[in-house]
């Protein structure tokens, strides 16, 4: 008995270390095939780099400001008796814009006005009389001083009726209308809006190294968003004479012409300082580059060897150091040299040593001057 079970239990041993090993083998040979396993390549668009010399320049991001700008108020207290203009006309210097009722002082002017007359009559009067030595001196003073009192009085309500006709300081643009006729304004109520655009200011700023490239007269490129074929040029006009100190930056203003009213104050533009000479550089598209923290890298498709020998085509991940932008393009200042392939589309799928298939079927814009067609 005690030898059929110790042979039962040896057989079952033998069965069980069999299965084991069976099960061993089998794992090993699913690792081997994984780790030899090659994912499918990844489609992706090249292209070939090539070195070109781009105008040196110092870009900036600005903002676009009135050479004169204004909210037209009311200087004095009143009720609006007539509007002269319409929301977003262009006035020209001195047009009438709005007036406020002035009946009251109208009323005042003309009793000042009789008081005048008769100062003046009074006065006459009183030269004559004063010359038969009818009056004395002092009452001739005292005539000659209400007359011109009278004329001073005169001329103060005139003022204020001046003052309640309020009219464009400048030639320019007006904005919307922020009043009705027959509404009471208090001192100092806005009315509209008014700024002048041509000419007009951008203002941005720069960091403190770039203080002495800032000189007077040199020309700035300034774009609007995504459309730098239709960049506007000024000219720099005006650095400050003080460091931000929260920022390190220093503000400059450039002033250029804007035909049409295409700047606004206000809008949100690209500054672009030529600083003469030219550098060298590699424009890649801007899908080429994958910016990260650590550093900005690109993926160059090369010949590569798997892990078994065989050769095929993949990508090694290149660090570089990017420069300026224009139009589609990114310029690259080092970490690539002329005939490297650079993956320009599907980069986000890449890794280091990822095999690919060039297609270049369809490939991203690449150009220094774009014009979308819906911009």
């Amino acid at each position: 008995m005690a030898k059929r079970i110790v042979l039962t239990l040896a057989v079952t041993a033998v069965l069980v270390a069999s299965l084991g090993f069976v099960k061993f083998r089998q794992i090993q040979t699913a690792i081997g095939q994984a780790a030899a396993f090659q994912p499918p390549p990844e489609a992706v668009t090249t292209v070939v780099a090539a070195e070109e010399h781009w105008p040196a320049t110092l870009s900036a991001i600005g903002t676009a400001a009135a050479v004169q700008g204004v909210t037209i108020s009311a200087d004095l207290p009143g009720t609006v008796e007539l509007i002269a203009f319409d929301s977003g006309q262009t006035v020209h210097e001195g047009e009438l814009l709005a007036r406020l009722d002035t009946r009251q002082e109208q009323a005042q002017l003309a009793a000042a006005e009789a008081q005048r007359e008769l100062a003046r009559v009074n006065f006459d009067r009183m030269r004559g009389l004063l010359d038969e030595n009818v009056v004395s001196r002092a009452e001739f003073d005292r005539a000659n001083a209400d007359t011109r009192q009278s004329d001073a009085r005169v001329g103060e309500i005139k003022a204020t009726i001046e003052r309640k006709t309020i009219r464009a300081p400048f030639t320019g643009l007006l904005g919307i209308r922020h009043v009705n006729r027959g509404q009471y304004l208090s001192a100092g109520d806005a009315l509209v809006t008014l700024q002048s655009l041509n000419p007009i200011y951008v203002n941005f700023g720069v960091p403190q190294q770039a203080i002495p490239e800032l000189r007077l007269g040199r020309e700035v490129r300034i774009t609007v968003g995504d459309t730098p074929g239709d960049a506007l040029r000024g000219r720099i006009t005006a650095v400050d004479s003080i460091v931000d100190e929260s920022t390190r930056n220093v503000q400059a203003q450039a002033t250029l012409a804007n035909p049409g009213g295409v700047l606004r104050p206000g809008m949100f533009v690209q500054a672009a300082v030529a600083l003469g000479g030219a550098s060298s550089l590699i424009p890649l598209p801007a899908s080429a580059i994958s910016y990260a923290p650590y550093g900005d890298s690109v993926f160059v498709v090369t010949n590569l060897k798997d892990a078994n020998g065989k050769p095929y085509r993949g990508v090694r991940q290149q660090f570089v150091k990017v420069g300026t932008g224009r139009g589609d393009q990114i310029g690259i200042v080092s970490g690539l040299k002329p005939g490297d392939e650079v993956v320009t589309s599907g980069v986000f799928k890449l890794r280091n040593g990822a095999a690919v298939l060039v297609n270049n079927k369809i490939t991203p814009s690449n150009s220094a001057s774009p014009k979308p067609e819906n911009s």
